[in-house]
C-alpha cells in the first residue's frame, strides 16, 4: 500500500499534526529493542502507529499481534481508548481499508475481552497490565478458562510484537520479559516474535538476566535525537518549568497533607496527588472530603470495579471548571496517562518513579506557575518505605535536596539497580507447558514470576445469594470483577468466598487462595464502595451490577456440541475448511505442519463415534435418525452417561492404533485443552464394574468406534481403543502416551512454543467452524 507515515499521524490524530522525527524513524526504520524517551513525548503513538503503518504495508519485519504490556489498569484504559481513537480516524479517513481494521482488546483484572484469541490470522493489539498478559503467557491465565490457556500461550508466543512500557514499575515481571525472549530464541517459534523495552529512565543492565545477558549487548535503542529536541513542541514539553518545593508537614498525618493540599490548589486548575499506597489514598481522600472543599474531589487508584473506575478517571481527566480538580490517586496515574496538574504533590518514591511523576505536572510546558511538592518519610518507622526500599528512597531525597526544579531539562541522570529476585529458567518453562493440575488439584504458582509478593492480586465478584451459598450462579461478566490483593483479602478470614470448581462442575469454597483465582462473594459481606473501592469494611454493601449470562466451563462440558443438529460428515468438512483458510494467512515456516493439522481436522472428532457421545446427542430413545453419526445437537446441554467423558481422547486413540503421526494424535487430543500431556483417571468419573479394566476420562479399555469416512482420502477403521498408552514405561505398543508427547515438546523442530501453536490453531478451527454453523441455525 502506497501510504506516507506523516499523512498517516495527522489523519490519526484528527487534525493537521505531523508526527516528531523519533516518531517517523520508528515508522521507516527496523524496530528498536530500547526506547529510551523522557515522559510527555508521545511514546504510546509512536509505537502504536508506526506498527499500524508497517502492516499496511505488509513489512515482514513486524508481527500482526501488538502486545502492549503495561504495569498499572488506569493506563490501559487510556491507552486503548488512545488506539480505538486512532483506529477509527484512519477508518473514517480511508488510510484504513474496513477489512484490514485492526480490533483492540482489553486485558485487566476486572476487564477481561475474551475473543481475541479466535483471530491468529488478522491484525489485533492487545492491550494489558502484566499480570493477565504474563500469566497468560506463562501458559497460566489469570481470570481465564484453565481449557483456553494453551491457546494463549500458543498465540502470545508466536507472531507478536512485544512492548514492554514503563518497565521501572514491572518489578520481577521485567526478568520474566527478558527471560521469556531468551526462550523463543531458544526454542523456536512458528512465527517471528521481538520485544521492545520502554522506559524514560531504562537502564541497560536492567535486562541482564542470566539467559538473556549476552543478547542484551546486542540490543538497538533509540532515544531524542538533536532534531527532536529542536522540534518547537517537544523543546516546550523538555523545557517546561516545574518548580520544587519540599511540603513542611509530616507524611504520616492526613489530616496535615489535606490543609497542605487544599492551601496548594488553585482555583480553575487541576491539583494531581500520588501517594505509594492505596491505604493511604483513601486516608487523605477522607481527610481532604472533611475539608469540604469547593473543588471536583476523585479518589483513584486500583481496587475498583470497571465502572467505576471509568467514571473516576472521566472525572479526573475532565478540564477543571470555575473551582478546580482534585485527584488523589496511588501510582495508577504515575505513568502512561495523559495528564496535567498545575500543582503535583507526591509522596517521596524511588527516583525512575518520581520522573514519572514528575511528568504529570505542566505536561505540555504552557503554565509558568507549576509546582511540584514532595512529602518527605520518615523512614525511622517501620515499614514507612513500602511499598519500596530504604535505599531507594533515600537516594531519592539526596537528589531532590539538590534541586529547584525538575523539569526534564533539569533531571540529573541516576543509576539505580534492580534486583531479579524470582528468575524464570528453561526448567520452569518447560514445566508449565503442561497443564494438568497435580493429584491435590493445585497448579504450578506463577505469581513470583509476575509481580512482588505483596501486590499479587485475586478477582472478586459479589452476587445476592441464599445462605446456603451459591448453586447454579453464571460465570462473572467484566464489569462485575474487582481485582483485591491476596493479603486484603486473607485479613478478613470469616468472609464467605467461592471458587468454581471444574471437576465437580460446581461453585466449592477453596481451601487456600492464591493469585489469579475468580472469587464469588456474597452481597452481603460488603467490603466495597462505588466511591472508594474495596475497603475490606463489611459496613460497604457494593450495589449489583449486570450479572454475566455465560456459565462457567466445567471438564466434561462440550459447549459447541449443543448448539444446532450437525452430521459429523458435515462438522468435520466446516473444520477442515476454516484450517485452509487460517493457514492461508497464517504463514507456517514448515510445510509439513500444514499437512499435519488438515490431517488433525480431519480426525479431530474421530471419536464422536463412540456410543456413549452418540447416545448424548440423540437421547434414549433416539429423538433424529439414529443411522447419521452427530457431531453436534439441538436438543440442549449435553450429558454423558459415563461421567467425565471426553470424545477428543477417543479420537486420539484411535489415531494411535493408526499408526498415524503422534503429532496428529497431540493436536486432536488437546482441541478442547482438557486432555493434552498425560492421560489419566479422574476422581468423580464413572469407572467400569470391572476393577481390572483401564479407564480414564470416560473411555475404557475395549470401547469400540465404528467405521467411518472422515472424508478428503482419511478413514476411520473400526478399532478397539486400547488405554495401554496410559501407562508408564514401554509397553507392546511402544512407548507411552506421556514419553510420545514429551518427545513432541522437546523436539528442537517443534519446542514448546511452536507445538501449543500449532494446537492454537487447531483449536480455532473448530470454534469457528461450530460458531457459523450455530449462526446459519440463528
Amino acid at each position: 500500500m502506497n501510504i506516507d507515515f506523516t499523512n498517516l499521524f495527522g489523519h490519526a490524530m484528527g487534525r493537521e499534526i505531523v508526527p516528531y522525527p523519533y516518531q517517523s524513524h520508528l515508522a521507516n526504520a527496523s524496530w528498536p529493542d530500547i526506547v529510551k524517551i523522557q515522559t510527555g513525548m508521545g511514546k504510546t503513538a509512536g509505537i502504536i502507529l508506526p506498527w499500524l503503518f508497517k502492516r499496511l504495508k505488509n513489512d515482514p519485519e513486524t508481527p500482526r499481534r501488538l502486545v502492549y504490556c503495561l504495569p498499572m489498569r488506569v493506563l490501559v484504559e487510556q491507552t486503548a481508548s488512545n488506539a480505538r481513537a486512532w483506529i477509527k480516524n484512519l477508518v473514517d479517513s480511508n488510510i484504513i481499508p474496513l477489512n484490514r481494521q485492526p480490533s483492540v482488546y482489553i486485558l485487566m483484572g476486572g476487564e477481561i475481552d475474551t475473543d481475541w484469541d479466535r483471530y491468529p490470522d488478522q491484525d489485533v493489539i492487545l492491550i494489558g497490565t502484566q499480570d493477565q498478559l504474563l500469566s497468560r503467557v506463562l501458559n497460566r491465565g489469570y481470570a481465564t478458562s484453565r481449557f483456553r490457556w494453551p491457546v494463549q500461550f500458543g498465540l502470545l508466543n508466536n507472531d507478536c510484537l512485544w512492548v514492554l512500557d514503563e518497565i521501572q514499575l514491572m518489578g520481577c515481571g521485567l526478568a520474566t520479559t527478558t527471560q521469556l525472549d531468551a526462550f523463543r530464541k531458544t526454542f523456536g517459534t512458528a512465527s517471528p516474535v521481538r520485544s521492545i523495552w520502554m522506559s524514560a529512565t531504562l537502564q541497560r543492565d536492567w535486562l541482564k538476566t542470566i539467559d538473556f545477558t549476552e543478547q542484551s549487548e546486542l540490543l538497538t535503542e533509540i532515544e531524542l535525537s538533536e532534531k527532536d529536541r529542536k522540534n518547537p513542541s517537544l523543546k516546550k514539553r523538555f523545557e517546561a518549568k516545574k518548580k520544587l518545593k519540599k511540603a513542611d508537614c509530616p507524611a504520616d498525618k492526613p489530616t496535615k497533607i489535606a490543609e497542605t493540599i487544599i492551601d496548594a490548589h488553585t482555583a480553575g486548575t487541576r491539583t494531581l496527588v500520588v501517594v505509594n499506597t492505596v491505604r493511604r489514598a483513601i486516608e487523605i481522600y477522607k481527610a481532604v472530603k472533611k475539608k469540604e472543599t469547593n473543588a471536583a474531589l476523585t479518589l483513584i487508584h486500583s481496587r475498583f470495579r470497571p465502572n467505576d473506575r471509568q467514571k473516576a478517571m472521566e472525572k479526573i481527566l475532565a478540564p477543571p471548571d470555575r473551582m478546580g480538580s482534585i485527584c488523589i490517586s496511588t501510582q495508577v496515574v504515575e505513568a502512561g496517562v495523559d495528564i496535567s496538574a498545575r500543582t503535583l504533590i507526591t509522596d517521596l518514591a524511588p527516583w525512575a518513579s518520581m520522573v514519572q511523576r514528575f511528568g504529570r505536572c505542566n505536561r505540555g510546558g504552557e503554565d509558568k506557575k507549576a509546582v511540584v511538592i514532595w512529602l518527605d518519610i520518615d523512614l525511622s518507622k517501620k515499614g514507612a518505605a513500602l511499598p519500596y526500599t530504604e535505599e531507594d528512597l533515600e537516594q531519592s531525597a539526596s537528589i531532590l535536596s539538590n534541586l529547584k526544579d525538575v523539569g526534564s531539562w533539569n533531571l540529573p541522570p541516576v543509576s539505580s539497580e534492580i534486583d531479579h529476585m524470582h528468575v524464570l529458567r528453561r526448567k520452569d518453562m518447560i514445566d508449565l507447558f503442561d497443564t494438568t493440575p497435580d493429584l491435590a488439584g493445585a497448579d504450578i504458582d506463577i505469581s513470583r514470576f509476575i509481580r512482588e509478593t505483596d501486590d499479587h492480586d485475586v478477582s472478586v465478584f459479589w452476587r445476592d445469594l441464599p445462605k446456603e451459598g451459591p448453586d447454579n450462579e453464571p460465570a462473572p461478566s467484566r464489569n462485575e470483577l474487582c481485582s483485591v490483593p491476596v493479603k486484603d483479602l486473607k485479613v478478613v478470614e470469616s468472609l464467605p468466598k467461592w471458587r468454581w470448581d471444574h471437576l465437580e462442575k460446581q461453585w466449592t469454597s477453596p481451601p487456600s487462595i492464591s493469585p489469579g483465582m475468580v472469587l464469588m462473594l456474597p452481597i452481603s459481606s460488603g467490603c466495597y464502595s462505588s466511591e472508594i473501592g474495596w475497603t475490606g469494611n463489611k459496613d460497604n454493601i457494593p450495589e449489583l451490577v449486570d450479572t454475566g449470562q455465560n456459565e462457567e466451563e466445567a471438564n466434561d462440558d462440550d459447549w459447541g456440541a449443543s448448539i444446532v443438529w450437525q452430521s459429523l460428515t458435515d462438522h468435520t468438512q466446516a473444520v477442515v475448511k476454516e484450517m485452509k483458510e487460517l493457514l492461508a494467512h497464517c504463514n507456517l515456516s514448515e510445510e509439513e505442519w500444514e499437512e499435519t493439522l488438515l490431517m488433525a481436522a480431519r480426525w479431530h472428532d474421530a471419536g464422536k463415534t463412540h456410543e456413549v457421545f452418540q447416545k448424548a446427542m440423540i437421547g434414549d430413545p433416539p429423538e433424529r435418525d439414529n443411522s447419521i453419526i452427530w457431531a453436534k445437537t439441538g436438543r440442549g446441554k449435553v450429558y454423558y452417561e459415563r461421567k467425565g467423558f471426553r470424545h477428543e481422547l477417543a479420537s486420539a486413540l484411535a489415531i494411535m492404533e493408526s499408526d498415524l503421526p503422534d503429532l496428529v494424535a497431540y493436536l486432536v487430543a488437546s482441541h478442547h485443552g482438557k486432555v493434552r500431556l498425560s492421560i489419566r483417571s479422574l476422581p468423580n468419573e464413572t469407572k467400569p464394574s470391572d476393577p481390572t479394566t483401564r479407564f480414564a476420562r470416560g473411555i475404557w479399555e475395549g470401547d469400540t468406534l465404528p467405521e467411518f469416512d472422515l472424508g478428503g482420502g482419511q478413514r476411520l477403521p473400526k478399532t478397539s481403543l486400547n488405554l495401554s498408552y496410559m501407562e508408564f514405561g514401554e509397553s507392546a505398543l511402544g512407548a507411552s502416551w506421556l514419553a510420545r508427547m514429551l518427545s513432541l515438546r522437546d523436539n528442537p523442530s517443534l519446542g514448546p512454543f511452536r507445538l501449543a501453536y500449532l494446537e492454537a490453531l487447531l483449536r480455532v478451527a473448530d470454534w469457528r467452524a461450530s460458531q457459523k454453523a450455530g449462526e446459519k441455525n440463528e
